[in-house]
């Protein structure tokens, strides 16, 4: 029994790991009691490591805000933000904290790149991360120059949204909504569920011999499966306030997957969905220091479609708000532009969901791709789209889950 030789102290909670009896059924797992908090050490060391993960959620929430910037965002500024490709040193310094410059991590190297998905698809991830750089770009060559411009169909400018102003393109989108939403699917989700939870990444080479036999990784306290499984958490409750019990401010440490999970959450025809994707992390992590690779396994299919979930709902949800803009006499096309951008980047997103069995997204990139031509692929984009086309698309999307266009759009 694996489990029996692995106990050791994880915070002030020390993890009772039993294995179930055998039964007749094949489906019967063995038996791990997950800690209270996401807390685990060895010799009264943290073995919990993701900072790369928490450079990276800084540095895109940086890039999101200085984009709406006209005054002092440049697109060699922003573009820079994106690549980091002059750290450690470097003249240009993008960002305002000191150690994300030093940092020589980057957004665009983990954009669309996931072992699963995009390893042998060279060509996607590329197209992927020009995607990006195409809205950042455009932020600055469209938009910027158009600032004080009322925006009409064709011409970028911008639209009143109650008290707040809204900056859009001459199709009604705005680029900064598109890479916030986007990077949500492209980064945070892709590096979670196609790769960090995948059982390649966890299971390459010799991981799981290592693992078993607590090889650690060379000046550190962790295993490299360990690691890799704290990484996946590190994009979700990477800059929470209290990392190890993350519910209970869900919503609030960022603005990309932490924060959809917690407007999920604060539904009430999804309640409690915040709590199953943290214990699943949790009790998969003390699987992992168990050796108990299936329950390990069947808590990565969990999060896969719980978060797979969250990336459908609010996009139906940003559909269903900018139709009910649009309906509006007159419309309130500033409204309804904000809410069908954010809806555009949900519906990047779901390019990046994952089944909770085998290596398949709920949704291909054709069947995303006719999501984006359908809603904004027109002539003049938002401008000329229609509540018939908006709950169509809705209605796609919520046929490949257990829960209604009623449901997610309210």
């Amino acid at each position: 029994m694996k489990g029996l030789r692995r106990l050791y102290g994880l915070g002030l909670l020390t993890v009772i790991l039993t294995v179930a009896a055998c039964s007749d059924s094949d489906d019967t797992l063995p038996t791990v009691e997950a800690p209270a908090t996401y807390t685990f050490e060895r010799n009264g060391q943290s073995t919990v490591s993701f900072s790369g993960q928490t450079t990276r959620i800084q540095m895109a929430t940086e890039l999101v805000s200085a984009m709406k910037d006209f005054d002092n965002s440049t697109e060699a500024l922003l573009l820079e933000m994106f690549r980091n490709e002059t750290a450690n040193g470097g003249d240009a310094n993008p960002f305002s904290n000191a150690d994300l410059n030093a940092s020589t991590k980057s957004v665009r190297s983990k954009t669309g790149a996931s072992k699963d998905y995009f390893f042998t698809n060279a060509t996607e991830a590329a197209q992927i991360k020009a995607d990006f750089e195409g809205w950042i770009s455009a932020q600055v060559s469209e938009v910027f120059p158009a600032e004080n411009q009322i925006a009409t169909p064709g011409n970028p400018g911008q639209l009143a949204d109650g008290s707040s102003t809204r900056y859009v393109n001459g199709k009604g989108l705005e680029y900064d909504q598109a890479v916030n939403k986007g990077l949500i699917g492209a980064l945070m989700l892709d590096q979670m569920l196609n790769n960090y939870l995948s059982v390649s990444v966890l299971d390459e080479a010799d991981n799981r011999a290592n693992n078993d036999n607590e090889v650690l990784v060379e000046g550190k306290m962790y295993t490299t499966m360990e690691h890799k499984w704290d990484e996946a958490y590190g994009y979700l409750f990477g800059t929470a306030a209290n990392a190890a019990d993350p519910v209970a401010t869900i919503g609030s440490s960022d603005a990309f997957l932490n924060k959809y999970l917690g407007r999920v959450e604060g539904d009430p025809d999804f309640a409690g969905i915040a709590q199953e994707v943290y214990d699943a992390l949790k009790l998969g992590r003390a699987a992992i220091v168990a050796g108990e690779y299936e329950v390990r396994d069947a808590q990565a299919a969990i999060v896969r479609q719980k978060l797979s979930e969250v990336i459908a709902i609010r996009a139906i949800y940003y559909l269903q708000q900018g139709k009910n803009a649009l309906a509006q006499d007159p419309p309130a096309y500033g409204t309804a532009f904000h809410d069908l951008s954010e809806g555009f980047g949900f519906l990047y997103s779901l390019r990046f969901t994952r089944q909770p069995q085998g290596d398949m997204p709920y949704f291909t990139k054709a069947e995303v791709d006719g999501f984006i031509q359908a809603v904004y692929g027109s002539t003049n984009g938002f401008w000329d789209v229609d509540a018939t086309t908006l709950d169509n698309v809705s209605g796609q999307i919520a046929a490949k889950f257990d829960f209604t266009v009623a449901q997610a759009g309210n």
